[in-house]
């Protein structure tokens, strides 16, 4: 208990979130870092996740090569971008890390929402007379909807907890506080570089959570087998 009441007294401490090195500072760096390489995830993982799921075509191959994401660790393609002409190119190198680690809960979560929406329910609304681009956005994308933000939620939480590596290249965020603490054999400063980490993780799943109950579950346009998609009248 003597750390973590140490720890508490470091982030209780006004100086320490203060100025270029205070905690303010890398938290701004770090949501810049964990939230462009989300963006730039889901821009490429979702529509293709979801294009692929619709079509039935092409998705285990696709979540396949984006595994290997996963197999490497993101520590080192950080290394290797660092001795490559990126090394020069700031926040870059660590992004691009993000983004390959991020892919694959995405891609294959969008990829499977799609394929386990109820074949019955999709042949149903076809036979209705739904055209492709209806049968997408009225039924096969609401019932994914959970399963995509399950996986928005994974890789946003390891984006968040894994951008503090960008401290071990000599870049910015939360893990400058932990690398800083080591330096000087600040114990108390690690342990609240990491419980800061771990708040601003929590904080993200928390949000997303509430996002995704907040567009409520997945439910498909009513369909009726005598006259197509039930209409409010007037």
């Amino acid at each position: 208990m003597g750390v973590v009441s140490e720890a508490w007294g470091w982030l209780a401490t006004g100086a320490n979130w203060s100025g270029d090195g205070g905690v303010w500072h890398r938290l701004g760096e770090h949501l810049y870092v964990s939230g462009v390489a989300l963006a730039v995830a889901c821009a490429v993982a979702l529509p293709l996740g979801l294009f692929l799921g619709h079509r039935g075509r092409g998705g285990a191959l696709a979540i396949n090569v984006s595994n290997v994401g996963r197999a490497v660790p993101v520590f080192a393609v950080l290394a290797l971008f660092m001795v490559s002409p990126l090394r020069n190119a700031g926040y870059l190198p660590t992004i691009v890390a993000l983004v390959l680690f991020a892919v694959p809960p995405l891609l294959t979560n969008a990829y499977v929402g799609m394929r386990e929406v109820d074949r019955a329910v999709v042949e149903a609304a076809r036979g209705m007379g739904m055209s492709g681009g209806q049968l997408f956005r009225k039924v096969e994308l609401p019932l994914a909807q959970p399963l995509v933000m399950t996986g928005l939620r994974s890789a946003a939480v390891q984006v968040v907890a894994t951008a503090t590596i960008a401290a071990m290249v000599g870049q910015g965020g939360l893990g400058r506080i932990i690398t800083a603490g080591f330096n000087t054999y600040n114990t108390p400063q690690v342990v609240a570089g990491a419980l800061l980490v771990a708040v601003l993780a929590l904080l993200v799943e928390a949000v997303l959570v509430g996002v995704g109950r907040l567009l409520g579950p997945g439910r498909p346009a009513p369909v009726r087998e005598d006259r197509g998609p039930l209409r409010k009248t007037v």
